[in-house]
């Protein structure tokens, strides 16, 4: 698993102000209240159950998973929240990551059946950017998920976007087989948002005679006839939900909605899928094709994506270095920024620069002079110096450009440093430095990894202060 280039790094957000929104909830009938509200950085989404003693809280994450039945449900510590997914999605569409939710219930209310109210929400309070760097992850090889009593299957693969293909196929004469596509996220809010949940008339039956769907009206639901129905039990169900009689269109829908797409079925169950993939955790970008997809499938295979990603997380931030790509700044360039000079000048060039991440390369040869006193016969690289090659590969990233003033980087502390490996002759250092917040008032924080392929050597959080030089410097 490697970090993704160009987009790899983004600002996280979280929500300008808050927000009230109210409903009854599906399955439960019982009105609810959620209050939206700002959260710090690498909050996460949390919610609260307000309505409890103590007001537990449980966050949106795979491991809180308990239930997937018709819709997705979390606990822990004692809170208990069911469909989270058309609010999840709303965030991951809006790209909002940090948020705080009061809820006095047990569930989200469904609204219209989508998340386009949950949307419409957002957009009318808008997003607040924050002074955190958001990790867009991805994948290196394929990630499978197959359960075939259910024909499900699924697979990730690695892409530069987070896009999703679903093929629903339920064996129905009215929906027949079914495919949508989101090409990246930034199309969810206008072409799946809007799309709604939907249901077959004699699952309607059963979950009515069994006193579930108590706050279902209707209203929020595309109720598909693939089966003959009398007008007993059309009626049966008018009265239920206290409607006029029901009539069934030519198309075998349930004459109470209007499509607003003619796959709206598929649109919704790839609305679902963004949803319960945000309880990965972590962002991450691929392509997902999902043949069948539902709530079970779907928690399943956030845990085999989240399990990948922990598995090869101290592989997300390795590099790639080719050597014959020219590099974006030689050692003649980096001697007119650095004010370091042999024996001292620990870098040999630049391969990658962004404005919050910087790639350095440090080749290793028997030559070095360290080496005639450290550990003779034995050669091995100081930690120190290490540690040196990572400050002045981030003197580089924080130094300011485009002025003929000239500057130096002073270290203030380094925290959470460790060597894994030994590095000797013959090793190329791979110099990652990241800046864990934005520069303020000279002081620069990043986090920094020495690499000898994909293994890690060294790494360290390093704290400096950048001093304009004087002109007697």
């Amino acid at each position: 698993m490697n970090q993704s280039n160009g987009n790899g790094h983004t600002n996280q957000h979280t929500l300008a102000e808050s927000i009230t929104i109210s409903g009854v909830g599906i399955h439960t009938g019982a009105p609810v209240n959620m209050t939206l509200e700002p959260a710090e950085p690498n909050t996460g989404i949390i919610f609260q159950r307000i309505d409890l003693p103590e007001q537990p809280t449980v966050k949106a994450d795979v491991d809180f998973v308990i239930e997937t039945n018709r819709s997705t449900t979390l606990s822990n510590n004692g809170a208990s929240v069911s469909t989270v997914e058309h609010l999840l999605a709303a965030f991951a569409g809006c790209e909002v990551d940090n948020v705080l939710i009061k809820i006095d219930g047990p569930e989200t209310p469904i609204l219209d059946g989508s998340s386009q109210p949950f949307v419409e929400a957002l957009q009318k309070v808008g997003r607040k950017k924050q002074d955190a760097i958001k990790t867009w992850y991805t994948i290196d090889h394929n990630i499978y998920f197959l359960d075939e009593n259910k024909k499900v299957e699924m697979v990730a693969m690695p892409a530069d976007t987070f896009r999703i293909n679903t093929l629903i196929d339920f064996n129905s004469p009215v929906l027949g087989t079914q495919h949508a596509q989101m090409s990246n996220l930034g199309e969810f809010n206008d072409e799946i948002a809007s799309c709604r949940t939907f249901s077959f008339f004699h699952e309607l039956e059963f979950l009515l005679k069994n006193n579930l769907i108590k706050g279902g009206d209707l209203n929020n639901a595309i109720v598909v006839v693939d089966k003959p129905v009398s007008d007993e039990q059309l009626e049966t169900l008018s009265k239920a939900f206290g409607k006029e009689k029901f009539a069934v269109t030519s198309e075998g829908y349930l004459n109470n909605l209007q499509l607003r797409f003619p796959n709206e079925p598929a649109r919704h169950k790839l609305l679902d899928l963004v949803g319960d993939l945000a309880l990965v955790g972590m962002p991450f970008k691929a392509h997902i094709i999902a043949n069948r997809p539902g709530h079970a499938s779907n928690v399943e295979f956030a845990r085999k994506i989240k399990e990948h990603i922990k598995k090869n997380r101290f592989k997300v931030n390795v590099p790639v270095y080719h050597p014959d790509k020219p590099p974006v700044h030689d050692v003649t360039a980096i001697e007119k920024i650095l004010p370091h000079r042999y024996p001292f000048l620990l870098v040999d060039k630049i391969i990658e620069l962004t404005d919050t991440y910087i790639v350095g390369v440090k080749n290793v040869t028997y030559n070095e002079p360290y080496f005639q006193g450290h550990f003779p016969g034995n050669y091995v690289m100081p930690g120190v110096l290490q540690v040196e090659a990572l400050a002045q590969c981030g003197g580089l990233l924080a130094i300011p450009k485009d002025t003929e003033d000239k500057y130096d980087t002073y270290f203030l502390k380094v925290d959470n440093c460790k060597f894994k490996q030994k590095v000797v002759p013959g090793d190329t250092l791979i110099l990652k430095m990241e800046l864990k917040n934005p520069i303020r008032r000279g002081i620069v924080e990043m986090r920094g990894t020495i690499f000898v392929g994909s293994k890690v050597v060294c790494e360290g959080d390093l704290t400096a202060q950048i001093v304009k030089r004087t002109k007697n410097d």
